[in-house]
């Protein structure tokens, strides 16, 4: 069973990083003429989707339990609000309001962790009650737009370049200029994000309850796990990675909106699913949501390099691979009860 278990897993990931490496070959044959070659398109797919990458290796905590949280959109939202605010009205210095924002997300977590794992709510009501206020919030401390400009070192961190070392994928533009390739702070703190939580996940005790619990709870409260306080730690954990994800997001736009990141819990989700996590939890890992960000990005990349396709394309083709990936879940599955029966 447990063999079984790794083999749906291993298949959903390799399936995942085949369609990338196609997709993005694809891409490169056919939009070599815009610079889709160059390693900074790719880099610039990471660049622009830090802050989703520490989201979804959140939600993919949270699915392993068979739970979602719908909440991290909104909460997002309102810390880059907060964090424009605070800054530009309030006075305040951005390193004491980046530890208010982690703080703000620990409490968050608390609060959902709570209603789900020891009051027996059901995670996408008390999550999305969690996104209704986190969004309301964001209006409460502001309603215009709020650009961070005054603060010295929220702005270095923002537009430092780190450039690849020895020039590797260094490429000369249309004006003769070397552009050498480079991230930024965010894709740092993004990927250590991504390697703390595959750490976590696969050597760690909390790691392996959360397996646990999202494969058969009954079974884990059996083998003496505290199931309700595995699921709390998950949550509180998915809103602690939300709020650093809302601060990557915050130092790539650089300003704070009351309709800033929408939709982007379903966007988490997606990845996470695209990237083989079962949405009834107990498969899944976080290298498998970072393809699955990567292929989202692609997609979107893809679309702009077009032209002429609207950006709604970018929603439609990320749909139908929802859709296939979920039907593919569904496959594996009832294979798995063939087997076992």
């Amino acid at each position: 069973m447990k063999k079984l278990k790794i083999n749906s897993n291993s298949i959903l990931l390799l399936i995942t990083v085949i369609l990338f490496v196609v997709m993005y070959i694809a891409g490169c044959i056919v939009y070599a003429d815009k610079g889709f070659t160059h390693l900074q398109t790719f880099l610039n797919i990471l660049i622009n989707n830090a802050g989703l990458i520490c989201i979804a290796a959140g939600m993919t905590c949270v699915m392993l339990t068979g739970g979602i949280d719908i909440s991290v959109g909104s909460v997002v939202a309102m810390d880059c609000m907060f964090l424009a605010v605070g800054i530009e009205e309030w006075g305040m210095k951005s390193p004491v309001l980046m530890l208010l924002v982690l703080v703000i997300g620990i409490v968050f977590g608390v609060v959902q962790g709570y209603c789900i794992a020891y009051l027996d709510i059901q995670p996408f009501i008390v999550t999305m009650a969690g996104m209704f206020f986190a969004r309301g919030m964001t209006a409460v401390i502001c309603t215009d737009q709020v650009s961070i400009v005054s603060d010295e070192l929220f702005v270095k961190m923002s537009s430092t370049k780190l450039h690849i070392p020895f020039n590797i994928g260094a490429y000369e533009n249309k004006k003769g200029i070397l552009q050498v390739p480079y991230v930024r702070v965010t894709v740092i703190v993004a990927l250590l994000v991504v390697l703390l939580i595959y750490l976590m996940l696969k050597y760690t005790k909390f790691g392996r309850s959360i397996y646990a619990v999202g494969g058969n709870s009954q079974s884990a409260t059996l083998m003496g796990l505290d199931v309700r306080m595995t699921k709390m730690k998950t949550y509180v954990l998915a809103s602690f990675l939300a709020s650093i994800g809302g601060i990557c997001y915050c130092l790539n736009t650089m300003c704070g909106t009351t309709t800033q990141a929408s939709g982007l819990e379903m966007d988490a989700i997606s990845s996470a699913v695209i990237g083989g996590t079962l949405l009834t939890g107990g498969v899944g890992n976080v290298g498998g949501s970072l393809v699955g960000v990567l292929i989202n990005g692609t997609i979107s990349t893809l679309v702009k390099s077009h032209g002429k396709l609207v950006s709604s394309w970018a929603n439609i083709v990320t749909a139908i691979l929802l859709c296939f990936f979920i039907v593919l879940q569904a496959v594996l599955a009832n294979l798995k009860e063939r087997k076992k029966a």
